[in-house]
């Protein structure tokens, strides 16, 4: 199919959270390495998530989540890119999320959970190296 352009990426923050520093800083950076990036504000619902994802033609959504509602807005998001059949676009996050809950977010299909400290230039680098797919794969 061979997918060409920038890699699109819409950067949200679910639920009640109105910390969004991080948020700004991820899709800078983003954008600044060549995405182009569709930032939804605070306090989107994941269905407002979805809906833009969809509508933009998003490659990804990262999710940026300080609130502790990781477990069930990730969840939420994941359940509703697969009941519009869009579970292509992948999802990724970041934020204060414990150890003992990453690898339960990746089994419901989170493709990678970035933590405090994370550098923007490791999560730039996953993006470009785990979103699309190389040309001829």
């Amino acid at each position: 199919m061979g997918v060409t352009g920038p890699i699109r990426v819409v950067v949200a923050k679910p639920g009640l959270d109105g910390h969004d520093r991080g948020a700004k800083v991820i899709a800078r950076a983003l954008r600044d390495a060549g995405m182009e990036v569709i930032y939804t504000g605070l306090h989107q619902t994941p269905e407002q998530i979805v809906d833009t994802a969809i509508q933009e033609d998003a490659d990804a959504i990262g999710l940026s989540i300080l609130s502790g509602a990781h477990n069930t807005l990730f969840a939420k998001v994941i359940e509703l890119l697969e009941e519009r059949d869009a579970a292509d676009i992948k999802v990724f996050g970041g934020g204060i999320i414990p150890d003992e809950d990453i690898a339960p977010l990746k089994a419901k299909g989170v493709a990678e959970i970035f933590t405090p400290g994370a550098t923007t230039t490791e999560i730039v680098t996953w993006v470009n190296d785990n979103i699309r797919e190389p040309a001829g794969a």
